[in-house]
């Protein structure tokens, strides 16, 4: 473990650095830490290098990345906050540690998918990629940012029971009229990852580092 701008994190190498793979970064949901997904990482891409922060926000004792006020209601100044510090950190991570910040490709789950959802609105460029495994539609931009050139992965449940489909359907049809090039996988199952979602979200990312 280590410490960059407040955020304790994990970070594995590559295991070959010079094969442009590229670095997942990784972002836990609530209660979560940074080892939580280390292992969905290195079955998506194996050989990748993994970038895993721990949320800063304390939810009873339960890490996340930024606060809610209830289930599904969102603090969004918080959220503003944290997005902006999280940014920060991914160009600090990549300084200290060598890796391109062109090929960074976020997986979130719940609420790390939440925030990675907004680093996709506010911080375009930020991102190659982003892999949003159960994510809610975090807010409703005023205007859309140019996502020419980011690829994205939703992966939802069509009975969760915290997120709507048709708010997932939203977040989809949002980053498509931004221009990014989106890939909807729906699951019959609720707020969780399964193992087709995964294999799923696999051949996408190989498919995006061709």
């Amino acid at each position: 473990m280590a410490t960059i701008d407040g955020f304790t994190y994990r970070y594995d190498p590559p295991t070959d650095p010079a094969s442009g793979a590229p670095t997942l970064l990784l972002l836990h949901g609530t209660g979560g830490d940074e080892n939580d997904l280390i292992p969905l990482g290195q079955s998506l891409s194996p050989g990748a290098g993994l970038l895993s922060p721990r949320g800063k926000v304390s939810e009873n004792g339960a890490p996340r990345f930024f606060r809610r006020l209830a289930e599904g209601v969102l603090d969004q100044e918080d959220l503003a906050v944290r997005t902006a510090e999280l940014a920060t950190f991914i160009g600090a991570a990549a300084t200290q540690h060598g890796f391109d910040t062109g090929r960074v490709v976020a997986v979130g789950f719940s609420n790390g998918a939440n925030i990675a959802a907004s680093l996709l609105f506010r911080n375009p460029g930020v991102l190659r990629g982003a892999a949003l495994l159960s994510p809610m539609l975090p807010f409703e931009p005023e205007s859309l940012p140019d996502l020419t050139g980011t690829a994205v992965f939703i992966g939802a449940g069509q009975v969760d029971p915290m997120v709507p489909a048709g708010q997932v359907d939203q977040l989809a049809s949002l980053y498509e009229a931004a221009g990014a090039d989106v890939t909807l996988h729906w699951e019959a199952g609720g707020h969780q990852i399964t193992r087709s979602e995964v294999d799923a979200a696999r051949t996408w990312l190989n498919a995006l580092h061709r």
